[in-house]
This record gives structure tokens, sequence and C-alpha cells, in this order.
């Protein structure tokens, strides 16, 4: 499949953290493994990272076990926590 892929990695405020461009036949779950290290090197404090839903299967265990990183994966917002937002200051908290 020719075209290329770009991954990326954003903070809660959507500055670019890491980006990758693959070849188009490259999967999310391929990319993600060196992507994710790359983050984890670079940001020690990331522990959560939501992704959309091609990012699954064993990339969530290992994710978690080899990184120390939890993956939320998510189809869709409305999938999402309600309540839930991200304070560069203060990580992950529910404004419920």
């Amino acid at each position: 499949m020719p075209g290329r892929k770009r991954h990326i990695v954003v903070d809660c405020l959507g500055l670019l953290l890491a980006v990758m461009v693959t070849a188009a036949n490259v999967t999310d779950r391929e990319a993600a493994l060196p992507l994710l290290e790359c983050v984890r090197a670079r940001y020690r404090r990331i522990v959560l990272v939501w992704a959309d839903g091609g990012y699954a299967g064993r990339l969530v265990g290992w994710a978690k076990q080899q990184l120390g990183l939890s993956l939320w994966r998510s189809s869709s917002a409305a999938t999402t926590p309600q309540g839930s937002w991200c304070r560069p200051d203060a990580g992950w908290w529910n404004a419920r």
C-alpha cells in the first residue's frame, strides 16, 4: 500500500511531544512500540496515554509492563469518562 502514516503524541494542551512517520502499511500497534519508548524516555512523569481503538491487543499489556504506561483506548469521545480533565501541573483528576 503506497503512502505515509503519521503517528503523533500530544500533551493535554495539544502540544506535540513526539511524531513518527511510517509507510502506510505499518500498523498503529507496530509504530506504537518505538513511539511509546521514545515518549517514556523523554517524559518520565507521563503515566496515562489516551489512544484510539487501533492501539489495542498485546500492546496494552506491553506498555504497562515494560514502560509503566496505562493505555486508555477509545474509539470515540463518547466512551471517555465524563468529567475527566487533564491539568499539566497535576495530571488526571475527576471533576465530578
